[in-house]
């Protein structure tokens, strides 16, 4: 089972939800049956590591952000099977990447997973960059449900 997370620029939501699952894979004893990796949709932080402040936020936790930010690319769309965005905004973007309708049946919402967030109007994980602490802390909330529920669903469909 190979899983791409993607946010706007790849160094703060998408290196914090692959850190967060990359953990539970980890600890559920998952290595080498799911690979993980993240992507942003726009090119600005190509190369450089995941910002300080989520690195800190995920330190905190016990979680490890490493990696070099990197574009989607149209070929993610044959190398994994699900490629989760982080909001809805990045969602509309990938399926416009997206080569052919069995690509874009891949592209889903992080949050569509968090069993607690069924519902919701709104499925957003919002972007921490412009904002304080408070903000890498909610994202960290907000995906370690959901990559809790995740990997669950990978589970019940034998994936994992």
């Amino acid at each position: 089972m190979r899983v791409l997370f993607v946010c706007m620029g790849n160094i703060c939501r998408s290196p914090t939800a692959e850190g967060v699952m990359r953990r539970l894979v980890r600890d559920a004893g998952l290595d080498g049956r799911i690979e993980l990796d993240s992507a942003g949709t726009g090119g600005w932080h190509v190369g450089e590591p995941p910002d300080e402040r989520a690195v800190a936020a995920a330190a905190r936790r016990g979680i490890e952000l490493d990696g070099a930010a990197r574009r989607v690319e149209r070929r993610d769309f044959e190398r994994f099977d699900l490629i989760l965005a982080m909001d809805e905004r990045n969602r509309r973007e990938l399926l416009r990447l997206a080569p052919d309708d069995e690509a874009r049946a891949k592209v889903r919402l992080l949050r569509e997973f968090d069993p607690g967030s069924a519902g919701a109007h709104d499925l957003d994980v919002p972007d921490p960059y412009y904002g304080g602490p408070e903000g890498f802390e909610r994202v960290l909330d907000l995906v370690e449900a959901s990559a809790r529920g995740l990997l669950e669903e990978l589970r019940a469909q034998g994936r994992a």
